[in-house]
């Protein structure tokens, strides 16, 4: 899992620090917000065609690890 974990990242000057996909200008909460409203992988991709299966995939890793832990940090050392 670390591996895909590596698609998400953070950056002061990417907005505003909030996580992102690859440095892109996609937030991960975007995502889940996607997610959530019902949206599935394929319309989500067919909407954003800069990200990939497996930034999807990261978005919901980054999600469970972050209910899992009381600190961002944790996360971030994996």
């Amino acid at each position: 899992m670390s591996q895909i974990l590596k698609r998400i990242t953070i950056d002061p000057e990417v907005c505003f620090g909030k996580p992102t996909i690859r440095g892109l200008r996609y937030p991960v909460e975007m995502l889940l917000d996607l997610l959530s409203s019902g949206m599935t992988h394929s319309q989500i991709l067919e909407d954003y065609p800069d990200l990939e299966e497996e930034d999807i995939k990261a978005t919901l890793a980054f999600a469970a690890k972050l209910a899992k832990v009381d600190s961002l940090n944790t996360i971030l050392a994996a």
